[in-house]
């Protein structure tokens, strides 16, 4: 894939970073993880929710390590008639939230869940995985795949077919998502029909321009994905590991389609085309989707202050995508 950058960002884009800016908030790299986790929780959660659905229901499920707390979204009637999949039919998407594995959590994704569930008509899983340092790789990444597993058997009765399973994340958790899927079929586990990658990481980003060219002043900094990484991996090997870095497993065949979106401003640019050359390369069906006057998080911009209608497009675009491969 060659992804692009246009000249400039977005004049909403533009907006959005000056007024973020003007906000004089601590850089990640000189705040603890909680107190980082407090920002970012203020920055994401609050205000009316962009949709309202047919129920939204906390619960917790068993985890490798004890309980994790996950967020189900039912979807309501479809807003513009459309009559999609019938209950029992329909798929199920897990959806794993951004953060670079130490901040986010499903409040702080909680719009984009519910974007997803009424646009789409599937009933959404959000999943509170672990967080590091206190929990670091591969703690978050075993709690995804026992959610994958939990889907499969609770699918049913969430009125969704458990052969149409959807992993979704962004940033972080597109990483999670293609980690998932990775060990899954490595572990002959539950078959993925599909993966929705947001911006992932997937592996080196310091090899890539897009690191060197977007890595100061479009809100994902290098010196964040450099906090982050050093909090995520606890020990410097686990940086080569397939399952932390899937761009680096020697064969990607035999894994779910997939969306890969990028943005054109994001340092993580570059890293989610390579995935999508790589999983082409390896017969995987692959629509790569680069939005090239957008920064890192843009997809999550769909609520006012910062109400984006290039967000609202790369949601219809990626619901497409599902429903061309699903139904």
């Amino acid at each position: 894939m060659t992804p692009s950058r246009a000249p400039e960002p977005h004049p909403n884009i533009k907006a959005f970073l000056e007024m973020y800016n003007s906000l004089d908030t601590p850089e990640f790299t000189e705040v603890s993880p909680q107190e980082a986790r407090e920002m970012f929780e203020k920055l994401r959660v609050g205000g009316d929710p962009v949709c309202t659905l047919e129920s939204v229901d906390d619960r917790t499920i068993d985890g490798p390590d004890g309980a994790i707390d996950v967020r189900i979204y039912e979807p309501g009637p479809s807003e513009d008639g459309r009559s999609g999949p019938e209950d029992g039919d329909r798929p199920l998407i897990v959806y794993f939230h951004g953060g670079g594995w130490v901040i986010g959590s499903i409040d702080t994704h909680d719009n984009t869940c519910r974007k997803l569930a009424t646009e789409t008509g599937y009933p959404v899983v959000s999943v509170d995985y672990r967080l590091a340092p206190e929990h670091p790789f591969p703690a978050g990444l075993t709690d995804c795949y026992a959610a994958l597993e939990w889907a499969v058997d609770a699918a049913p009765a969430l009125d969704a077919d458990p052969e149409r399973l959807v992993l979704a994340g962004d940033s972080a958790g597109g990483n999670l998502a293609a980690s998932t899927a990775l060990l899954s079929r490595d572990r002959d586990g539950p078959d993925v029909a599909y993966q929705l990658l947001v911006y992932p990481g997937t592996g080196d980003v310091t090899e890539t321009a897009a690191y060197a060219e977007n890595g100061e002043d479009y809100f994902l900094t290098t010196d964040d994905m450099t906090w982050f990484r050093e909090h995520y991996f606890e020990h410097e090997i686990d940086q080569g590991n397939v399952y932390a870095m899937p761009r680096l497993a020697n064969d990607l065949s035999g894994l779910p389609p997939a969306t890969v979106v990028t943005a054109g401003f994001d340092p993580l640019r570059d890293d989610g085309a390579a995935y999508a050359d790589r999983l082409e390369e390896a017969g995987v069906s692959v629509t790569y989707r680069n939005y090239d006057d957008m920064i890192h998080g843009f997809f999550g911009m769909i609520s006012d202050p910062v109400n984006l209608d290039q967000a609202h497009a790369a949601y219809d675009d990626a619901v497409g995508d599902l429903r061309r491969h699903l139904e």
